[in-house]
């Protein structure tokens, strides 16, 4: 049996990193980013003739806007300047660095809380900064959170659209993990490994494989529309 590893981009949705005036993480969704990243690190899972395995790239708002960072500088969080609008020998190289991950991967998963019940700002200007070419006829998976029973699942439904226009079509599973710090560690690591909400990822994982591998093997041969 060989092994065919996708190339997976993780988009993470919130700039946040400061406390609530109630206390609590920075950035709850740390735990839910290394949760994600840890499953798919050890993912290994059959399709067809093949063992899927995946190669991971993390792009964190508070990393790309900060100095120095990918789209820090020229540009910036208020998308004044996106990326698609500007020639390539005029960006500089961690940007197209950047835009090469994202136009190589074969799927994207975000994961995101809700910002005023939609999609929080850092998430939609750091994919915008790229054009609908750089994501067209590939998948995307949908991750959302919240401290609260509701796991995000109004920005998920907004977060749909917008993967729907830029052209990475969303598989149907969702993931929701609602009241992040009563089921995940910092560390990502989940406080009851059988919490049934925590079997949502495999699930939306293995719709994302099958749908990375299918996109891929028809744009080798008849190329992206």
């Amino acid at each position: 049996m060989s092994t065919r590893t996708i190339k997976t981009v993780i988009f993470m949705g919130s700039a946040r990193n400061i406390s609530p005036p109630w206390g609590g993480d920075s950035r709850l969704g740390d735990r839910v980013l290394n949760w994600v990243k840890n499953t798919v690190s050890t993912r290994k899972e059959t399709l067809g003739s093949e063992t899927i395995t995946h190669d991971f790239y993390v792009v964190d708002p508070l990393e790309v806007f900060a100095p120095n960072g990918a789209l820090s500088g020229f540009t910036g969080g208020e998308l004044g300047a996106p990326v698609f609008f500007m020639k390539p020998e005029d960006l500089p190289q961690a940007t197209k660095d950047l835009g090469d991950k994202i136009k190589e991967a074969d799927c994207y998963l975000i994961v995101s809380p809700e910002y005023n019940h939609t999609i929080p700002p850092a998430l939609s200007s750091v994919m915008g900064h790229f054009g609908g070419s750089n994501y067209k006829c590939k998948p995307s998976g949908i991750v959302t959170y919240s401290p609260s029973p509701f796991a995000g699942m109004r920005a998920a439904m907004a977060i749909q659209i917008m993967c729907h226009e830029l052209g990475c079509l969303p598989v149907s599973k969702l993931c929701g993990i609602p009241n992040v710090s009563d089921v995940l560690e910092l560390d990502g690591s989940p406080k009851d490994p059988e919490n049934r909400m925590l079997k949502q990822l495999p699930e939306l994982l293995t719709q994302l494989e099958w749908m990375a591998v299918a996109m891929s093997n028809q744009r080798e041969k008849t190329g992206s529309f």
